[in-house]
């Protein structure tokens, strides 16, 4: 079945003058066919460096990859935002679903596209990954050898959270047994149903005792500044039934193998911190985090950046999570722009 691509501008960001844009598509190994925008810039000259962004987990390329992806474009690469399967203008049945394979599988498809695009120098690719991205993208960094660099901003290890609950409230057996018989109970009424009942996108209204990163995630998902009628957390949410497959895998079993630069964006506030933080430990063998309970959680790196070999964590000083969505006086758009310059030899 074709992918119905939409022809007018609907970002929730404004278009730039100084890059041309395009839609495409391309498909994964598994046969799913990819909507993506790609953003070129208008003055350029030779083989360009190219970078495929996605994420926040439950978003789509109009929102905040594309605004990543608009941005770095301005700036002299050859970008590429893309929907995950199963969401937004991307194919694939059954809608709505996730696992981190396919999530790795995506962006080594958008690799693969990239590489054989005349104006690319396939010596040159980088991926970002935003939010559950940013794990996507680490995860990926483990098997992916053609890329060359990978960015992590405001990164969630989705199958942590999954597994463990947010801040690992729920990181034992009781719970995850619990977890499990709810997950299983509703596959059978989906069956009976023939349908897959869906999670609930951001909660709407949102109650005024909420923990303020969910009011974080109203403001940019529920109001005209990021809301957007494809995205999955700004409507229905994801399918119930899909976690499962989060809860069944661990991503960055082999962090410690990945032999690229990293650089890992996070802000100073941000609920999410130890996700980042972690990871960051990881990946360089550090045990800064060990012991640490995530909530609260204040950070044991420093604000600005840390630097280890070729790994780099950058705390964004008074960001929170949801800044580095959309929040152009917080996202280190310089700080980026250097990283993948000096790495990808521009």
């Amino acid at each position: 079945m074709a992918l119905q691509l939409t022809d007018e501008w609907d970002k929730v960001f404004p278009k730039s003058d100084k890059v041309n844009h395009r839609k495409v598509s391309f498909k994964n190994h598994f046969g799913i066919e990819l909507a993506a925008d790609l953003y070129e810039p208008k003055e350029k000259s030779g083989e360009l460096p190219a970078i495929a962004i996605s994420g926040p987990y439950g978003a789509v390329k109009e929102q905040s990859s594309g605004l990543y992806a608009q941005t770095l474009a301005e700036r002299g690469f050859l970008t590429l935002a893309f929907d995950p399967s199963f969401t937004g203008e991307s194919g694939g049945e059954t809608r709505y679903m996730t696992s981190p394979d396919l999530n790795v599988e995506d962006y080594q498809a958008a690799v693969d596209y990239l590489s054989n695009l005349e104006v690319v120098d396939p010596d040159k690719i980088a991926i970002i990954g935003i939010c559950g991205w940013g794990g996507m993208a680490l995860q990926t960094a483990c098997l992916e050898t053609r890329i060359k660099a990978v960015i992590a901003s405001t990164m969630y290890d989705m199958t942590r959270v999954a597994g463990n609950g947010y801040f690992d409230a729920d990181d034992n057996k009781e719970a995850r047994k619990n977890a499990r018989i709810a997950i299983n109970n509703q596959r059978t009424e989906d069956y009976k149903n023939g349908a897959y009942k869906l999670a609930g996108g951001v909660v709407d209204p949102v109650p005024e005792d909420a923990p303020q990163f969910l009011k974080d995630y109203h403001a940019y998902y529920k109001t005209p500044r990021g809301y957007h009628k494809r995205s999955l957390n700004s409507n229905g949410g994801w399918a119930i039934q899909t976690n499962g497959a989060l809860a069944n895998t661990r991503i960055l079993t082999y962090a410690n193998e990945i032999d690229m630069p990293v650089l890992i964006i996070h802000g100073e506030k941000a609920h999410s911190r130890y996700n980042s933080e972690t990871s960051f430990d990881r990946i360089t063998g550090e045990t800064k985090t060990k012991g640490i309970t995530p909530e609260p959680y204040t950070g044991v790196y420093p604000v600005g950046s840390t630097k280890i070999g070729n790994k780099e964590l950058y705390i964004v000083e008074d960001a929170s999570h949801v800044d580095l969505y959309d929040n152009l006086d917080k996202i280190p758009f310089d700080k980026i722009e250097t990283f993948l310059k000096e790495n990808l030899e521009v």
